[in-house]
């Protein structure tokens, strides 16, 4: 499971700008770290949501995919995510959850958290489709 996501992730170009990193993949939950870089700020010296939002939906996604059989793939076609606190961190830490799996349509939650994983940033809920590679 865990090389089928790797191989993937690997293939995004955005993550590459982002400085994000694959942690970890379980049935169900994907993790994902982006290390703090000045060119992924936004006016206030924060990172930007536009980075807290693309790892959090790449962190729902692949954990979409853990549930779908070798000859499915997976896109985002909704999400919606609320910003809790700036993101003023060494490193954002976003974690995708599947809450339903269905043939068509899961749907996740997603969390980004500080680098301690303890001070709560964002929080997106996320669908994703099944199709077919």
């Amino acid at each position: 499971m865990y090389d089928r996501i790797k191989e993937s992730f690997d293939k995004q170009g955005l993550m590459k700008t982002l400085n994000a990193k694959l942690v970890s993949v379980e049935k169900g939950e994907v993790k994902i770290s982006s290390e703090f870089s000045e060119a992924l700020t936004q006016q206030h010296g924060f990172f930007h949501a536009g980075v807290a939002t693309s790892i959090v939906d790449n962190a729902c996604g692949y954990a979409a995919l853990t549930m779908m059989p070798e000859d499915m793939e997976v896109l985002s076609v909704e999400f919606k995510i609320n910003f809790i606190k700036p993101a003023k961190t060494d490193k954002l830490i976003a974690i995708g959850k599947v809450l339903q799996s269905g043939r068509t349509l899961t749907i996740c939650e997603g969390y980004v958290y500080d680098s301690s994983e303890e001070k709560l940033i964002s929080k997106m809920t996320a669908t994703m489709i099944a199709v077919k590679k």
